[in-house]
């Protein structure tokens, strides 16, 4: 015997299994859906998992008080990412930085301290977080809350030998480094301590390179493009500071420049002929230099400078070199000119001279610093002779009144 249902009832049952898999199939979609809407809003690539931000490199500044990521000067805006809201504040003392890492899940707080050392490891090239500020063009020097000025901190002490407190003092600055990668070496491994290096801004890892040279007793200063005569045929380079800007873009290019690395006493001129013999162009130049606790070294390749006569007036730590050393770049002419060096310095008692990257002028400096110390002659830092002849002149001034 064969039981009919009735049509709407088999219908029904023939329906149901059909409709079970569609359902599942729809909340399953409403799931995913969800999930990608999630992640897309959300931005936690680590799932909750524990993390901190850490400070892994010298370009670092601190701003109110928070540790904040400075982004590279050639980086995009925007991409710069910095602690959560909630971060504790990255704690410095002289051992390193300490940072507080929080577990998502427990909320369980941990110190971690963070070295302030080199990349090699060695002490001493840490950045100061005193004297950097963050800037739009990036990490920038700056005179500390406490006073402290990036031409003290990153100083290096002089060690006068007992009975030569009245030696000639002389001051040599090799510039152009950073730009070729072999030079650099070898200016890095040959030249003594006390002569200053001079970066010029355009190469990569010059962070790298300035630390090594802090860590090797080398004070340090940034090289700052400017106009020169036969501008735009001698182009130093982009960011080049011009006499046809106004004082806010070349302070902008300053600033700009001044991002590149940190760590250094002060600046150079890089050319620059007609821009130094521009008082309206130098002087908001030189203010903000000043401004920022920097040192300024005229490198003396133009009679025309006004820079000293600004600097006297705004009572800027400043120096000015006597001439090339390397003018006539033989070995011959290189060594004439350090003697006549060491004669200007018995004369004046201070003596400045800067020399190019070259292969010749670092092997014949490093020969003629060996045998100097031998002949009376005490090799300086330009911080030194900076720091001595703004004194002298301070003084000066005050005899005259």
């Amino acid at each position: 015997m064969i039981s009919v249902l009735p049509w709407g009832r088999a219908s029904r049952r023939n329906k149901l299994p059909r409709a079970i898999p569609q359902a599942i199939a729809g909340v399953l979609s409403l799931l995913v859906v969800a999930v990608a809407g999630w992640a897309r809003v959300a931005d936690d690539p680590f799932g909750g998992e524990p993390f901190a931000v850490v400070s892994a490199g010298p370009s670092v500044a601190a701003s109110g008080g928070k540790e904040v990521l400075a982004r590279a000067p050639n980086s995009q805006p925007g991409k710069e990412r910095g602690p959560p809201s909630d971060a504790t504040p990255a704690a410095e003392t002289p051992a390193g930085r300490t940072i507080t890492i929080i577990d998502g899940t427990s909320g369980k707080r941990q110190d971690v301290l963070i070295p302030l050392s080199a990349p090699d490891g060695k002490p001493g090239a840490a950045i100061d977080q005193r004297v950097t500020e963050l800037s739009p063009n990036g990490p920038l020097p700056r005179v500390g809350a406490d006073g402290s000025r990036p031409s003290d901190i990153y100083a290096r002490p002089v060690k006068v030998p007992a009975g030569r407190l009245n030696a000639p003092r002389i001051a040599i600055i090799v510039g152009g480094l950073g730009i070729g990668g072999a030079v650099t070496s070898d200016a890095l491994g040959k030249l003594p301590a006390p002569v200053t290096l001079a970066f010029a801004p355009y190469s990569g890892g010059l962070e790298q390179l300035a630390s090594r040279a802090r860590n090797s007793g080398h004070e340090v200063l940034l090289q700052v493009p400017m106009e020169p005569f036969d501008y735009p045929d001698n182009d130093p380079g982009p960011q080049t500071l011009l006499t046809s800007l106004d004082a806010g873009q070349n302070i902008d290019r300053l600033q700009w420049v001044m991002s590149r690395f940190q760590g250094y006493v002060g600046v150079t001129n890089f050319t620059g002929a007609r821009f130094t013999a521009s008082e309206a162009a130098m002087t908001p130049v030189l203010r903000e230099i000043g401004k920022r606790g920097l040192i300024y070294l005229d490198d003396g390749s133009s009679q025309r400078s006004v820079a000293s006569n600004i600097a006297a007036a705004d009572n800027l730590l400043f120096a000015k070199a006597d001439i090339s050393i390397d003018a006539v770049p033989t070995p011959t002419d290189v060594e004439r000119a350090l003697s006549r060096l060491e004669t200007i310095a018995r004369e004046r008692g201070v003596a400045v001279r800067v020399a190019g990257a070259l292969p010749v002028s670092i092997e014949r400096i490093s020969k003629w610093a060996k045998a100097a110390e031998g002949r009376g002659v005490l090799l300086v830092p330009i911080s030194a002779v900076a720091k001595q002849r703004t004194e002298d002149r301070q003084q000066t001034t005050e005899n005259n009144r």
